[in-house]
């Protein structure tokens, strides 16, 4: 654990901080090759971070100083576990940081402590939350019976989605998972398709497999397809069900008609939850047809059993261009809205 040796401050615009780590080589581990995990504070929160052996000089404004130093709290905390830290973890840690409690919806930072972020483990892997909005989303799929994740492509919330159920269903808290996504391409009219009916939804439902095959053995997750554990169901031949024991996620919910999004949310049963994930900007529904997801977030806000989380362009955690990408095609979006 690191101590707080001497601060000073001049002024809000001039102000320094020293620190010491009792552990010169977890504080070596801290600062990164080169430095690199320093550099990378120094330059986002607009500080200098000098160091001597295990001691750390802060210096810059008062607030920032006071970020980096709990950013380098939570760092140190994970080295002294035993986790490891690379310059993604610092990122990480700096986004959850500069969120401000009260802008999370199910709070999780407290301001003069460390940051926990959430975290999902499956007996492949172990996911922890790289943006605030991660960390809520990721927290509220633990705690409602029915969530939304709305926001744009990259920002994980598929893939969490998937991650969670993988970690329910190894738990034994449900008895199987089933995918779902609508076929806006085929117009639900699957049986003009050729294969059997997993051949013929596996294209739509791809990246929910790729995330299941990251959670969870090849081979397991063949066999609970076969056994029905894992189930493909299209949107279309959802109806008239009452989904039990179940985690059930609705992919590309934008997609979604009225309709069919009142049909989809009134099949959960007994002791299960359902996540629905879309991005509102990408609707591929004719001309004119509402889309269900809308339509849902918007009846549904503040709901008991109802959390809905909302994702935008720097909770991106993909290539740092996606998120670059994302923002140019909505400012283009916007632009032409108000022309």
């Amino acid at each position: 654990m690191n101590r707080h040796l001497s601060a000073s401050s001049d002024n809000a615009l001039s102000s320094q901080l020293e620190l010491a780590f009792e552990d010169n080589r977890l504080a070596a581990q801290l600062y990164g090759d080169f430095d690199q995990n320093l550099a990378l504070i120094e330059q986002r929160l607009h500080v200098t971070a000098t160091p001597r052996g295990n001691h750390l000089m802060l210096k810059g404004p008062a607030g920032a100083i006071d970020q980096a130093r709990r950013v380098l709290d939570s760092l140190y905390a994970m080295l002294e576990e035993g986790k490891s830290i690379e310059i993604g973890s610092v990122d990480t840690m700096i986004r959850m940081i500069e969120t401000e409690d009260s802008q999370l919806t199910l709070p999780t930072l407290e301001k003069k402590g460390r940051v926990r972020m959430a975290q999902i483990a499956t007996r492949k892997a172990t996911i922890v939350a790289r943006t605030p909005a991660q960390d809520a989303y990721m927290r509220a799929m633990e705690r409602a019976e029915l969530v939304f994740g709305i926001g744009p492509a990259g920002t994980g919330k598929t893939y969490l989605a998937v991650a969670h159920a993988a970690t329910l269903l190894e738990r034994g808290d449900i008895n199987r998972i089933i995918l779902s996504r609508p076929a806006v391409e085929a117009g639900e009219r699957l049986g003009f398709l050729p294969g059997d009916m997993k051949e013929k939804v596996d294209p739509y439902l791809r990246p929910l497999y790729d995330a299941l095959y990251d959670m969870m053995r090849p081979e397991h997750v063949e066999r609970c397809i076969t056994s029905g554990v894992i189930e493909v169901a299209p949107l279309a031949f959802m109806r008239g069900r009452t989904l039990a024991n179940a985690v059930v996620i609705l992919d590309e919910a934008q997609n979604t008609t009225s309709m069919q999004m009142k049909m989809f949310l009134t099949r959960l049963g007994e002791n299960s939850k359902m996540i629905v994930t879309g991005d509102p900007t990408q609707i591929d529904l004719p001309r004119g047809e509402k889309s269900g997801l809308v339509e849902a977030t918007a009846l549904l806000e503040g709901i008991e059993g109802v959390h809905i989380s909302r994702f935008n362009d720097k909770d991106v955690v993909r290539h740092a261009l996606v998120g670059r990408i994302v923002r140019a095609y909505d400012q283009a979006g916007a632009q032409k809205s108000n022309g």
